[in-house]
């Protein structure tokens, strides 16, 4: 069988990763020289925004050795089972870097790691979509093929309430164009071919989310199906909104809620609203709709 495993970065809904089984490899948030936290394992998002607000310094975040990935590497191949491994964008982390290490520690095994020159919303439908290939049986480059695809096709904006978290975590890339604008504007930001880009600046929030479903709409007519997230970093209320507003405008086969965690909450600081979306083929081979909302969380 196809085990899928991926990084802490996916903010998968626990659900998920209960009926798949899919493996978690942790990313690493520090605070000063002293404190180092692996996300989703020794602090959830309740406890590092906390900390977060009160840190004299921003936080920075580090990727999983390869011993990590390893370790999971070999449980699983041991067992028999053949394992596809998507992780966060190498142009953000060396996450990549390390799950290849590992793989080529296991010369013998067969182990399948792509780079989804993403993270976030769009990894975590990358990974789902696998973990759901897997279980119905289909092959390793039947769904090698399926998540290609689905990074070609995926789309994700997202507005900040500052730029500063992304500058001086240096993920900011092409978007360092928009630093130095008035104050009280909103910046709206894209994920394109694994680096942050700029999209527009607006007035206000609000005036943002409209922007960035009026550029989603532009990927999709209404009656595509899609798959879809909003996400959010401690605004679930905005991102509610914004949920029940891509099911209105979107024919939404899955739909999720969730929160960034640590390691990505480091770089862009409370107060983030995203979504992406990713279209469906024509025809569905599956015509009933699942529309499935989960609020994605990370464990104590």
């Amino acid at each position: 069988m196809i085990k899928i495993v991926t990084d802490s970065t996916s903010y998968l809904p626990p659900d998920e990763i209960q009926s798949f089984d899919i493996r978690l490899v942790p990313l690493n948030v520090h605070f000063g020289e002293d404190q180092v936290f692996q996300e989703g394992i020794t602090i959830n998002n309740e406890q590092f925004y906390a900390m977060l607000a009160e840190a004299p310094e921003l936080p920075t975040t580090s990727q999983p050795s390869p011993g990590q990935f390893l370790d999971v590497f070999s449980e699983l191949t041991e067992a028999g089972h053949d394992v596809l491994c998507l992780v966060i964008s190498s142009r953000l982390s060396g996450t990549y870097q390390s799950a290849l290490d590992a793989k080529h520690m296991l010369p013998d095994a067969n182990i399948v790691v792509i780079d989804s020159y993403s993270t976030v919303a769009c990894l975590a439908l990358m990974v789902i979509t696998a973990a759901e290939m897997a279980a119905d049986g289909h092959t390793m480059d039947e769904i090698v093929a399926r998540v290609e695809q689905m990074r070609d096709d995926m789309r994700l904006y997202f507005v900040v309430d500052t730029l500063e978290y992304l500058q001086k975590g240096g993920r900011i890339g092409a978007a360092a164009a928009f630093l130095g604008t008035l104050l009280k504007v909103k910046p709206i930001l894209m994920l394109d071919e694994g680096v942050i880009q700029p999209l527009d600046k607006v007035r206000s929030k609000r005036k943002a989310i409209k922007r960035l479903l009026s550029e989603l709409e532009s990927h999709a007519s209404p009656e595509q199906p899609v798959q879809a997230i909003a996400m959010h970093a401690q605004a679930p209320d905005e991102a509610q909104e914004l949920a029940t507003e891509m099911r209105r405008r979107f024919n939404c086969q899955r739909m999720y809620i969730g929160e960034v965690g640590p390691v990505i909450g480091t770089h862009t600081g409370p107060g983030l609203v995203g979504a992406a979306i990713c279209p469906e083929a024509w025809p569905l081979e599956v015509t009933a709709t699942q529309d499935q909302e989960a609020h994605s969380t990370v464990a104590s």
